[in-house]
């Protein structure tokens, strides 16, 4: 009896000395609500690691967010896209705490904020306050939350940072959210690691199915194999209250009772979550949606979630050896879902395997690569590829075919398009459109030359030169041309442009600039009537709005407003 209640002591001890590494009670809740997530820390987003807590705000707007801990406002963020309204609180500790996608600020900071809005004569506007500006209590309100950043519904973003800017995960801090329920796994992938593996005669990666065991343990079809070959899991987790489908804080795989890989998710720098691609199967993912949680390191993979893997996470399996293989998926609450997958040892002929196109492109990932054909040259510096392989690339009607986005780049390439042909009006319209997966053409940052047009890009896929000869939308909303606006709160416009996308936009009333924010999800421009104090009744009103080749439309209106 004693000796389990050793063990079992050492494993509380083990459990909670990740969050003994960080201050406890030291932070509150920013919401005053009960916290519900719609989004974990360290969960897989498009190219990146979610760097905090996305909380739920009832689905509406306007709540109030309170400091966690006293400290200043050390930075001001406002943008159309990405975190939207952001504020940046350092604490005395050394940590900062991030509050993004908020409606507005309090009044002293969004007093602050708009006098150098309105000196910069920018909506867009990046802040460093210093310590003795805006200085905060604990609890106090600092601003409400709201959707703003791009085409994202009302939540709060909450992040905690370390000095050197790494973001931690919260709930290491203390903040409290309620979850007893296990996470799943969905989906089990067998891989072969190289040309003489093989998994039921396969030497390519393979689904395996699985069944429910008791208590909710899954057991995988049982296999056979031979050489070095590795596993993933589509796993994703839910808290008590939320349907929502959040990322697992580790996973880890134990070989016959031996474990050889463990990632969790407690912290990362911002500079490594561009290579979160390497930790999933990215061919899935582009072809199917489903991030794949590798349970091996590709050889490229510089992440530094890993803790303690033994070869890489890779199985050498001999023949005629049998092998249990487990794989425990669990939230922070270490709820767990467990898979085991039974294997047997053979070494079979290989019946099914891939092989890759030979083109007349050669990629050599160390070395710059450069072609042109059809007037378009793409360019590779050095270690833009992971790894070598043969480029497709084809150009038909003007259309530039560039391999598949399915491959993985580690840097960007150049896209050179020869535009010597046109006319210099016509150039003025033209831009470089990359086409999604569903074919629509998004707009490109596009470089102009006398000759040439280029971009520098990540992505590969389909791109093409295309014309913007049709200006933007621009229209009053909720006011009339020549109406009373004694009674408005505010102004507000749609605007929308059908190709090119918007690129800039400015405001005038009486020949004065006027703070104008604008939403992407809504396609508005709206401005505070209280900005200004008026002294007439009568006001002219102009905005000018362009589009990302230089079409621009003018609106020009009256309004009368009392005193």
């Amino acid at each position: 009896m004693k000796i389990h209640s050793f063990y079992f002591f050492l494993f509380i001890v083990i459990a909670g000395f990740s969050q003994q590494k960080y201050p406890q009670n030291y932070f509150q809740n920013p919401l005053d609500i009960p916290l519900y997530l719609s989004g974990t820390f360290g969960e897989l987003r498009t190219n990146h690691f979610h760097s905090g807590l996305d909380l739920k705000t009832q689905q509406r707007e306007g709540l109030n967010v309170f400091a966690s801990a006293e400290g200043y406002v050390s930075r001001i963020k406002v943008s159309h896209w990405g975190y939207g309204k952001a504020l940046y609180i350092t604490h005395p500790n050394g940590y900062t705490t991030v509050y993004a996608h908020l409606k507005k600020f309090s009044p002293k900071i969004e007093s602050y904020l708009k006098q150098k809005q309105y000196q910069k004569e920018s909506f867009e506007i990046q802040l460093y306050p210093k310590s003795d500006e805006l200085q905060i209590a604990k609890g106090e309100i600092v601003a409400f939350s709201g959707s703003t950043g791009g085409f994202v519904g009302p939540h709060l973003h909450f992040e905690i940072r370390d000095g050197k800017s790494n973001p931690i995960n919260p709930l290491l801090f203390g903040i409290k959210v309620k979850d007893d329920k296990r996470p799943s796994i969905n989906t089990l992938v067998a891989y072969p690691l190289d040309s003489l593996s093989q998994i039921n005669t396969s030497n390519i990666p393979l689904k395996i199915g699985f069944r429910t065991q008791k208590e909710g343990v899954l057991l995988s079809d049982k296999i056979t194999a031979f050489g070095k070959i590795g596993f993933g899991v589509y796993s994703y987790d839910r808290l008590t209250g939320a349907a929502n489908k959040n990322g697992i804080y580790s996973l880890e795989m134990n070989v016959n009772g031996s474990r050889i890989y463990y990632h969790d998710v407690e912290t990362f720098s911002f500079a490594e979550t561009k290579h979160l691609n390497l930790l999933i199967d990215y061919d899935r993912y582009i072809e199917l949606g489903e991030k794949i949680q590798r349970c091996f390191v590709v050889e490229e993979n510089p992440l530094s979630l890993y803790k303690n893997v033994k070869n890489r996470g890779e199985l050498d399996i001999k023949d005629n050896n049998s092998y249990t293989i487990e794989i425990i998926a669990k939230d922070f609450k270490g709820n767990q879902k467990k898979m085991l997958v039974p294997i047997q040892g053979k070494k079979d002929s290989i019946l099914i395997r891939s092989e890759e196109e030979v083109t007349d492109y050669k990629i050599s990932a160390k070395e710059f690569n450069k072609f042109t054909k059809q007037g378009v040259t793409i360019a590779f510096p050095k270690n833009t590829f992971y790894k070598d392989l043969y480029l497709k690339f084809k150009v038909e009607d003007g259309k530039a075919s560039i391999h598949s986005n399915q491959v993985l780049l580690k840097n960007s390439y150049t896209l050179t398009f020869d535009v010597d042909q046109y006319t210099a009006s016509e150039k003025k319209q033209l831009f470089i459109a990359n086409y999604s997966s569903k074919g629509y053409p998004n707009y490109v940052d596009t470089k102009k030359k006398d000759k040439t047009f280029y971009t520098k890009t990540k992505s590969l896929g389909k791109f093409k030169l295309l014309k913007d000869s049709i200006p933007p939308k621009l229209r009053l909303h909720n006011i009339k041309d020549k109406q009373w606006v004694t009674n408005f709160k505010r102004l507000v416009l749609k605007v929308s442009d059908d190709l090119s996308g918007l690129k800039s936009y400015r405001g005038e009333v009486d020949g004065d600039w006027i703070l104008l924010e604008y939403s992407p999800k809504h396609g508005t421009l709206t401005y505070d009537f209280a900005d200004i104090k008026f002294n007439t009744a009568e006001h002219k009103l102009k905005v000018i709005v362009e589009d990302n080749v230089g079409n621009t439309k003018t609106l020009e209106s009256t309004f009368y407003r009392k005193k």
